[in-house]
C-alpha cells in the first residue's frame, strides 16, 4: 500500500499538470453522506486549486475523514493522521483573496502562519466574515445537493476537541475535468 507520505510527493509533482486556461476543473468528494461537488476559483487562488486538485487525483484523500467539526461553523477534513496534526510534508503560500466565507465556500486550514496551508481543508457551515483575508478561498460547493451533504456532515454530533462521534469518510476525490 501507498503511504499518504509518497502520494503527497506524488502530488507535489503533478500540480504543474493543471492548465486553467485550456480547462475547468472541480473537485467530486464521495463521502459515507454523500457526494460533494467542489467548483474550484483558480482566478483568486491557482496555488491552492492546483494542490488539491493534485492530491485528489493522486489519491490522498481517499479514505480520510472530516476531523473536527464545528456546529454552524466548519467541517474540516484532509489531515493524514486523522486528528488535525498532519499535512503533505509541503506548504503552500497564502492566496488570500476578495472572496467571502460563506455558507458552502472551500478554504485552507493553516497553522499559526499563513503560509502553513498543506493537505487540510474547510468548508463553513455558514457565513464567516472573521475568516476573509485571514484564510484562502478557493472554492465552493457546486450545487444544493452538495451544500445539504455538507451540512448533513455539520450535524455530525462531536465530542471534546469537535471531534465527531461517528466517522464521517471521504471514500475517495476525484478530479472532473471540462475543456473550455
Amino acid at each position: 500500500m501507498t503511504s499518504k507520505a509518497d502520494l503527497a510527493k506524488k502530488a507535489q509533482g503533478m500540480q504543474k499538470d493543471f492548465d486553467f486556461a485550456k480547462a475547468d476543473y472541480q473537485i467530486e468528494l464521495d463521502t459515507s453522506k454523500g457526494k460533494i461537488t467542489l467548483e474550484l476559483f483558480p482566478d483568486v487562488a491557482p496555488n491552492h486549486c492546483r494542490n488539491i486538485l493534485a492530491l485528489s487525483k493522486a489519491g490522498f484523500y481517499d479514505n480520510l475523514i472530516f476531523h473536527r467539526i464545528v456546529p454552524d461553523f466548519v467541517i474540516q477534513g484532509g489531515c493524514p493522521t486523522g486528528n488535525g496534526t498532519g499535512g503533505p510534508g509541503y506548504h503552500v503560500k497564502q492566496e488570500f483573496n476578495e472572496r467571502k466565507h460563506v455558507t458552502g465556500t472551500l478554504s485552507m486550514a493553516r497553522a499559526q502562519s499563513p503560509d502553513s496551508a498543506g493537505s487540510q481543508f474547510f468548508l463553513c457551515l455558514k457565513p464567516v466574515p472573521f475568516l476573509d483575508n485571514q484564510y484562502t478561498v478557493f472554492g465552493q460547493t457546486a450545487d444544493e445537493a452538495s451544500r445539504k451533504i455538507v451540512e448533513e456532515i455539520g450535524d455530525v454530533e462531536t465530542g471534546p476537541g469537535d471531534r465527531p462521534l461517528e466517522d464521517v469518510q471521504i471514500k475517495s476525490a476525484t478530479v472532473v475535468e471540462t475543456p473550455k
